[in-house]
């Protein structure tokens, strides 16, 4: 499927999410992105798209609300006329030990990482199929892709996270007779995380074997190619420096 002309939505429009929506933009698509709290952040995102002469597009929404799923897709279709490509980016991560995760906390993670990948998948789909099909994007990670958790304190990540390659497959065997194509990708060290010290990124570059981070255009590159395939269905790729095979 080219990229040029189609209407695209990214759950998660700042830092990778930013970066995926300018090259959609680049290549030609008008890009929607939602935000929960960072405004700021989304609307540099959508005045870089517009700088590239697409249009794009806002929307503030908690994505643990099940309600919100189904706005941002019908804001979108009203607003961009279309939808042709869904990016599921919104996720929780953070650390809690086993013995204090809550309840709230397990539903939190849940209800944005995956919950809200399978309903705002679902509320895209009555769309693509009326264009003839559409492509899904789904984000887990390289750790749930390995299938097996290798870090303490994420129980809960980590099994959103196992969810949303599930949820990919099963979406991708009932979309395919509408040509609606669901893949999953999932990131390794991409970029370090906030705060993280000079010690702390020299580690995690010395256990990737390609001894480096990715950087966030290497995500951009993934989603691009999810888009454009017309034969890959059902897949997860990790896009991790090889993180997995060590």
């Amino acid at each position: 499927m080219t990229i040029s002309g189609r209407v695209a939505l990214i759950t998660g429009g700042k830092r990778i999410g930013a970066t995926v929506a300018r090259r959609l933009a680049e290549a030609g698509a008008d890009v929607a992105v939602v935000y929960h709290r960072s405004r700021s952040e989304a609307d540099e995102t959508v005045a870089s798209v517009g700088a590239l002469g697409r249009r794009g597009r806002a929307w503030q929404a908690d994505l643990s609300d099940a309600e919100a799923c189904a706005r941002v897709v019908s804001a979108t279709v009203a607003d961009l006329g279309r939808l042709d490509i869904l990016v599921n980016m919104a996720s929780v991560y953070k650390s809690i030990p086993l013995d204090m995760t809550t309840a709230v906390d397990w539903d939190e993670q849940i209800a944005v990482d995956l919950r809200a990948t399978f309903l705002c998948s679902q509320a895209a789909v009555p769309h693509m199929r009326r264009q003839g099909g559409g492509r899904i994007v789904n984000f887990a990670d390289w750790v749930a892709a390995s299938g097996r958790p290798r870090y303490a304190g994420y129980a809960p990540y980590y099994v959103a996270k196992r969810g949303v390659i599930a949820v990919t497959e099963a979406l991708a065997l009932e979309l395919a007779a509408d040509q609606i194509l669901v893949n999953a990708i999932a990131p390794g060290p991409i970029v370090p995380l906030s705060g993280a010290t000079t010690q702390e990124i020299a580690a995690v570059e010395k256990e990737t074997p390609l001894g480096r981070y990715g950087g966030e255009d290497e995500i951009a590159r993934a989603v691009c190619f999810l888009v454009e395939t017309d034969f890959v269905t059902g897949e997860t790729i990790r896009v991790d420096g090889g993180r997995h095979v060590k």
